[in-house]
């Protein structure tokens, strides 16, 4: 395939390796590493909702080991504190001045596993970070290495002792991804060829500087002002739906474009076309939306709103 115009040579090849990368760390989930690679190229953070054992920890030290990024592993609990996450300023006698100590947050990729196991004061502690790459303590800001990704993981069965994550907290995923068990296919060969991750880097020469080039060129492509409308059109669906007490925010729908547009980059377009936003809308929108419970009856809030999204997107006329 040859590299869309306007763009270096090189971009094509690179996306290609670090996908196959990804590929060979999560066998058998072409679509969860594809849409993983979006939130990283559209500089969005990752929330993986799934059972224990399928992966979520694979995923996000392969991503660390693909770009040779900074990783840190963080496993949220009830007494875990904020400074545990973004550092403390202490007094050093010697020198009679107040040190900063960076925490595991100064990383470029930061794995918060089982995020809504800690409460709501830790969980904030993210926030900044999340939304500025930067962290404020005692007054003075620090920026965060780039590029900077929180893949974060929770358990939708297991419930007891957890804090469910705030709108305001959701909202600054980019997208939320379930990984699944793998077919019978590919389980046999996880068996057959697995190793510890740990015991071999992930191939790929890619670094995090690679990284940085991309996601600026994700900037250049194309989106068509009838797409935007298309966009536009999904997002206010969403505000007025019968079924949702909080539809889509401004970040939601700008995150969407920047999504769209990493897609169509690693599909090889310099441009975005309505078969990326419909692919991306659930992915993207479902954990953003607040279920009405006086209208609905709601079994479980993930479900619910994948479906409302779904059902939005096939009522929404496509543009040609």
């Amino acid at each position: 395939m040859a590299p869309p115009s306007g763009f270096s040579p090189e971009i094509l090849p690179k996306l290609a390796e670090l996908e196959s990368a990804l590929g060979t760390a999560l066998r058998g989930k072409t679509e969860v590493v594809r849409l993983s690679l979006v939130c990283l190229l559209a500089r969005g953070h990752l929330l993986i909702e799934d059972v224990p054992g399928v992966g979520k920890t694979t995923l996000a030290q392969a991503l660390a080991r693909s770009v040779s990024g900074g990783f840190h592993r963080l496993q949220f609990t009830s007494d875990m504190l904020p400074s545990d996450v973004v550092g403390v300023t202490i007094y050093n006698v010697q020198s009679e001045t107040f040190e900063f100590k960076p925490g595991p947050i100064f990383t470029n990729f930061l794995l918060a596993d089982e995020i809504n196991r800690t409460t709501p004061k830790t969980q904030s502690a993210l926030l900044e970070a999340m939304n500025e790459a930067q962290v404020t303590i005692d007054g003075h800001s620090y920026p965060l290495p780039r590029p900077f990704m929180v893949v974060a993981t929770q358990n939708p069965v297991e419930h007891h002792g957890t804090y469910p994550l705030p709108e305001s907290q959701l909202d600054r995923f980019l997208m939320r991804l379930r990984i699944g068990y793998p077919d019978g296919a590919s389980e046999r060969e996880i068996l057959r060829h697995a190793q510890p991750l740990s015991s071999g880097a992930v191939p790929s020469s890619l670094v995090a500087g690679d990284v940085l080039r991309l996601q600026d060129t994700v900037q250049g492509v194309a989106v068509d002002g009838s797409l935007v409308d298309y966009m536009l059109a999904i997002v206010e669906r969403t505000r007025n739906h019968e079924s949702l007490a909080l539809g889509v925010s401004p970040r939601g729908s700008q995150a969407l474009y920047r999504a769209v547009q990493a897609l169509a980059l690693l599909e090889g377009r310099d441009y975005a076309t309505p078969d990326d936003v419909k692919r991306l809308a659930v992915p993207l929108f479902a954990h953003r939306v607040v279920i009405d419970t006086r209208t609905t009856l709601v079994e479980r809030r993930a479900d619910m709103g994948e479906r409302i999204i779904a059902g939005i997107l096939s009522q929404v006329e496509v543009p040609l």
